[in-house]
């Protein structure tokens, strides 16, 4: 979906990253202007102190030999090429020696350093540039005056000066060109903006293309979030593999809805299961009350009846309850502290619950259990997982060739904790109908001449994910064996 400009800007990244460029402009110009400047000033002073070296070296000469030799000290140096200026006029202005034509006018009336830089022209430039322009063949008298840069109307060099009056009162200017220090200086700033305009031109092509493609991301997770606000919980999140920060949200939200998607499809099966399996139970209800009521009996029937209801509708709350506990734990949810639990007192204390129940059921209820094996968890909940079990087990090894029996173990292997329950029955040969056992309301026994309603296997299930441990079924040879797996404690 393209964005308008106005509509990008409303977004929270292009506010931020238009934010941060001005902010990068700002430092940018600014630092411009503080390079430059500096970069003027010391350039400024190393002039100033290459005129006072200079100044020295004539106060020098003048006190060996006074004017004469100052003279020809500064006629000497003035045909020396460089950047430094010498100039000697009389009390009028009149220039008598060095290397300077003409000057700006008033530079060389007030003593001392001149206080703005100055234009001014050496000997032989004015003929120079006019041959380089053909304007005229005739070289023109030479000035001796300060006026004759301002009469020509041209702009020559400039410089800066230290400006002295002799004892005869003869006018001494000592400067240096500033050329130098003015390329090095334009130098400096086309370099400082070059590579700034640069920096800035980069910043903006990445905040198009990088902040294009986070939003062209953004609008891909609207587009399936609204999909998935449609009803289509098995629309996910687009996952790009860079391993960014929106990939991050994605996994969790995608893992997010396909934990939804679970709970609801159990909620589904949950209501499915509960029309077609307790519709048998309440018509049977309905049945004895209508039977009851129809006709004579005598009390002891109408007692009879009432106690089967009550049986009935016993087996219905445990039920219920069983289906409530499920979905609770499949949730994440439980009511119930966590803590530590000694695994082979739980078992010590079912195989004593069932021993009676096994022995009159002709089974053989063995737990061999050896030391201490400690998880974190609910006792209770681990009671009631391994009592279902345990019951199913005795059930269904009756059905055994040879002697039944059920064997309870407890073994600890690579960091996990594994309490097996085993019987010799028939157990479940089929992969697929093991897989099947522990779904909500499966009895694989077809003709249902065992109680049950087909929900210890999936509350022992809940329970184990509860504890974040497994629940696995595995063919006997004979019988079957269901291993409930738990992580070890970190001090074990």
């Amino acid at each position: 979906m393209a964005l308008s400009v106005p509509a990008i800007m409303k977004t929270t990244a292009a506010r931020l990253s238009a934010l941060y460029l001005l902010l990068f402009a700002l430092c940018a110009v600014l630092l411009v202007f503080y390079m430059t400047s500096l970069s003027a000033r010391m350039l400024t002073a190393q002039t100033q102190e290459t005129i006072n070296d200079e100044v020295l070296g004539l106060a020098r000469a003048y006190q060996r030999g006074g004017l004469p030799v100052l003279v020809r000290v500064v006629e000497n140096r003035s045909r020396q090429p460089g950047a430094n200026l010498y100039l000697i006029a009389d009390a009028n202005g009149q220039i008598l020696t060095g290397n300077v034509q003409s000057l700006e006018p008033g530079v060389i009336d007030t003593e001392g350093w001149t206080t703005e830089p100055f234009s001014y022209r050496r000997f032989g430039e004015g003929e120079l540039d006019r041959l380089r322009s053909g304007t005229s063949d005739q070289t023109p008298p030479p000035s001796t005056g300060e006026n004759t840069l301002q009469a020509e109307g041209e702009k020559g060099h400039n410089a800066i000066a230290l400006v002295l009056r002799l004892p005869n009162q003869m006018i001494m200017l000592v400067g240096r060109d500033l050329g130098e220090p003015e390329r090095f200086r334009a130098v400096i700033r086309r370099a400082l903006t070059l590579a700034l305009g640069m920096m800035g031109l980069g910043g903006l092509l990445i905040w198009f293309f990088v902040g294009r493609a986070a939003l062209k991301r953004i609008d891909s997770v609207s587009e399936a979030s609204r999909r998935i606000m449609g009803g289509d919980l098995s629309g996910r999140l687009p996952v790009t593999g860079a391993g960014d920060e929106f990939d991050r949200l994605s996994e969790n939200l995608n893992s997010m809805l396909a934990r939804i998607a679970t709970l609801n499809e159990g909620l589904k099966q949950v209501s499915d299961n509960i029309a077609h399996d307790l519709k048998t139970p309440l018509t049977r209800l309905r049945n004895r009350a209508e039977a009851t009521l129809s006709g004579k009996h005598k009390p002891a029937d109408y007692r009879q009846a009432l106690e089967g209801t009550i049986a009935e509708s016993d087996q219905l709350i445990k039920t219920f309850n069983a289906i409530l506990m499920i979905s609770r734990l499949e949730a994440g949810y439980s009511s119930e502290h966590t803590n530590r639990v000694d695994l082979a007192a739980a078992v010590r204390d079912v195989a004593e619950l069932y021993e009676p129940v096994a022995e009159e059921a002709g089974v053989s209820l063995e737990a061999e259990v050896d030391g201490a094996f400690l998880v974190d968890g609910n006792r209770e909940l681990i009671g009631q997982a391994l009592s279902n079990i345990v019951d199913n087990a005795i059930k269904y090894s009756t059905d055994s060739t040879s002697k039944p029996a059920v064997r309870v173990t407890l073994e600890r292997t690579h960091g996990e904790i594994r309490l097996c329950v085993a019987d010799n029955g028939q157990g479940i040969p089929d992969d697929a109908d093991r897989a099947r056992a522990t779904e909500r309301f499966v009895r694989l026994e077809k003709s249902r001449s065992q109680p049950g309603s087909g929900l210890g296997l999936s509350l022992a299930k809940a329970v184990m994910t509860f504890h974040y441990g497994r629940l696995d079924l595995l063919p006997g040879n004979p019988g079957l064996s269901v291993v409930m797996s738990f992580p070890a404690r970190e001090d074990h």
